[in-house]
Order: C-alpha cells, then structure tokens, then sequence
C-alpha cells in the first residue's frame, strides 16, 4: 500500500531596499510592486514549495540544495528551484502527489492571478501546485507591509516500497 510523506515549509523575505527589484511571486512577475530580497529571485512561494518537498522526502532543504554557496543560483527564479527541487525528489526514488501552499502578505492582490500561477508552477513541478493568499490583518512583518511570507505542504509517495 502506497502512504503519502508530508512536508512542510516556510519561507520568508523583506522587500528589497531597492525599488527597481522586481516582485517574483509564484513563478510571476507582479508589474508596479517592489521586489524581495534575497540570493534568488526571492519567490516565497516556489521557496517553500521546493522546500517542502524537501522535508517530505528527506532530501535535505532550500540551503542544502540551492544555498549561497551556489552562485550559479544568484538570481535564479523560483519556477527553476522548483523544478529542480522537483527532479531531485524524484531522483532520490519518490513521485509528487501535490502541493499547496499559502501565500501570507498584504500585496500583491493574489486572486486576480491564482489560475496562472497554479498552471506555472504545476508546469515546474510536473505535479498539481495550488496556490492561496491571505493577510495578517495588520500584524507581523506580513501585516506591516515588510515583506511577505508562504508556508506549503507537500505528499509524496515512493515509487519503491522496499526503500
């Protein structure tokens, strides 16, 4: 009998000091919206969708695989750590069931885009991506406007049992 493993992530960037950074938000760009700091393109939600399938198959997590001491990562859009994260998932002996994930922020006004980015990062990960948004009502770093946070989960199954 096959029985899912579950992940789960969080990931978590500031909005860049830097005005002209672009916002990378679910594999898509948010025109008119500054941009979050980090070593990549700072995608809290493709972050903490790799990362969760990271955690569900023991892979080791975003700092493992991806981490600064990478600098063919510098810059790198979430949609590839995602799919990369997905490939080394399914290298190490396991298929994807899905992931979910949370986005948590005041901005950008997620719903208008929420189809396009399950079909953009579902396109990364080769495997069912859904996306939802909420606010803090005004608390935390998220609630403040400081930067914006994603918590996901993710089952996976392995594809040998004897593993």
């Amino acid at each position: 009998m096959l029985l899912p493993l579950v992940g789960i992530a969080t990931d978590v960037h500031a909005f860049d000091a830097d005005e002209t950074t672009p916002l990378w938000i679910a594999g898509l760009e948010w025109q008119g919206h500054t941009g979050l700091s980090g070593h990549s393109d700072g995608d809290v939600v493709a972050h903490a969708a790799a990362d969760a399938l990271f955690s569900a198959s023991g892979t080791g997590d975003l700092g493992s695989n991806f981490g600064v001491d990478r600098p063919d990562m510098a810059g790198a859009s979430g949609v590839r750590i995602l799919s990369e994260a997905a490939e080394i998932v399914r290298a190490a002996g396991f298929e994807i069931g899905n992931i979910a994930v949370q986005l948590v922020g005041n901005k950008p006004k997620f719903s208008p885009r929420r189809e396009e980015a399950n079909r953009v990062l579902s396109e990364a990960a080769v495997a069912p991506v859904t996306v939802t948004a909420t606010t803090t009502d005004g608390l935390g770093l998220t609630g403040r406007g400081e930067g914006v946070a994603a918590i996901a989960t993710a089952l996976v199954y392995r594809k040998n049992l004897d593993l």
